[in-house]
């Protein structure tokens, strides 16, 4: 049985800046990868995605974008080769192809099973990602069978679906777009809106990402929010990264003739069922998108006052139609495809140590646990709002190999 002081469980950028982070202690570890580095970026996105952060934030432990074009959004491939050109930066000891099968609790420290051998350490990183497993909502398995279900995770592009409606529930960042992308491509999109984050891509002339991280917005800490477990739930913010910096609301895809209805609230004999909150979750994110435009005009007024911005230019408040659609009969051919853009959990099924809650979900004070030498990394407000960006991920793992360092070392006294 191999052995090293740690052992990382995934390459993608939580794992590799914990690699770094353990380098400059002089920690020996290993990452252990199913696949390759960004092995998540490469095979389980949908060919257009780009990054909804700017090239310029792309930052990792002593690394950072240095391409020609740093207000731009990075492609799928261009993620792929920035965290593969830092894992051979760092010269990570990552063992591609090497699926963890079981993580169980030795005397002292854990056993680590995969297909490949097994592994011992006292220390044991879960940096395997918050986005494993797609979810759907149980009235999912009452669709009628002609009606033909897909993921995120497995959508590629239009040209894979049936001819015919799509019905894309969920309006986070990753249904808008898909909504805006499958309507271009000639089918009738209609869009399920529950809870969601608007924003305008560009605010006063710069980034909202820029605003978000120059104000300190995205470094704000796990304790300090009032309710943590509901600011970890809180969507992807209605963005997309595009060369032209489009800013992509309900209002926008309205105007390409998407159909907006409520959230699915049940089934009922083939019918559909939606919400009549519509407008009210419309007016909600509406409200929040303006308190953070509000806070962001106040910093300037504080900060900057003799800064020359652009000007504090609103969107338009999100028009719904005064009689949206109650229910869709799905049985009369007019939605031929349903695409379940409601979120993702991350996959511990392999995880054999008493650290999950009643919905799989690891229990963790800002990605320490309560087994001894057990962290998580990469999960979305692990110690700060920008902990789930390539951005975020560097703090925390500092803060993470800080705690494991202290752990090694008093253990070495």
């Amino acid at each position: 049985m191999r052995q090293a002081t740690a052992i990382i469980i995934g390459a993608g950028q939580a794992g590799l800046a914990m690699s770094k982070r353990l380098t400059d202690r002089s920690i020996d570890h290993v990452l252990l990868e199913r696949g390759t580095v960004a092995n998540s970026w490469r095979t389980e996105r949908w060919d257009s995605l780009r990054l909804l952060t700017p090239n310029w934030q792309s930052r990792l432990p002593s690394f950072e974008y240095s391409g020609s074009d740093p207000d731009g959004y990075m492609t799928m491939p261009d993620v792929n080769s920035f965290l593969g050109q830092y894992a051979r930066t760092i010269d990570a000891p990552v063992m591609s192809n090497t699926t963890v099968t079981a993580v169980r609790p030795a005397e002292i420290g854990y056993t680590v099973t995969t297909d490949q051998g097994d592994w011992y350490s006292p220390n044991v990183v879960l940096a395997s990602g918050a986005c494993n497993v797609a979810t759907m909502p149980a009235i999912a398995q009452e669709v009628p069978t002609s009606v033909k279900t897909v993921t995120p995770m497995q959508y590629k592009n239009p040209d894979q679906l049936e001819d015919g409606g799509v019905m894309v529930v969920g309006a986070s960042a990753t249904g808008v777009q898909l909504a805006r992308e499958i309507q271009a491509s000639g089918r009738q999109v209609t869009l399920a809106v529950g809870e969601h984050v608007r924003m305008p891509r560009m605010y006063r002339g710069r980034d909202i990402k820029w605003w978000m991280d120059v104000t300190g917005t995205l470094d704000t800490r796990y304790d300090a929010v009032d309710d943590l477990p509901r600011a970890r739930r809180v969507p992807s913010l209605q963005l997309v990264g595009s060369p032209d910096r489009e800013s992509l609301d309900l209002n926008t895809l309205q105007q390409t003739g998407v159909e907006l209805v409520g959230r699915c609230a049940g089934m009922r004999d083939g019918r559909m069922l939606f919400s009549g909150s519509l407008a009210n979750q419309c007016a909600l994110a509406d409200l929040k998108m303006n308190r953070l435009l509000d806070s962001i005009d106040q910093w300037i007024g504080e900060h900057a006052p003799h800064a020359v911005f652009g000007p504090a230019e609103r969107p338009e408040p999100t028009v719904i139609n005064d009689e949206p659609k109650l229910d869709m009969d799905l049985t009369d051919g007019s939605i031929r495809t349903i695409i379940w853009a409601t979120g993702y959990r991350p996959d511990y099924s392999w995880l054999h140590v008493p650290v999950l809650n009643r919905k799989g979900r690891i229990r963790h004070d800002g990605g320490v646990t309560e087994a001894p030498g057990l962290y998580v990394l990469g999960l979305p407000f692990l110690r700060r709002r920008k902990s789930s960006l390539i951005d975020g991920v560097g703090d925390d793992a500092r803060d993470l190999a800080d705690h494991l360092a202290f752990g090694v070392h008093r253990k070495a006294a």
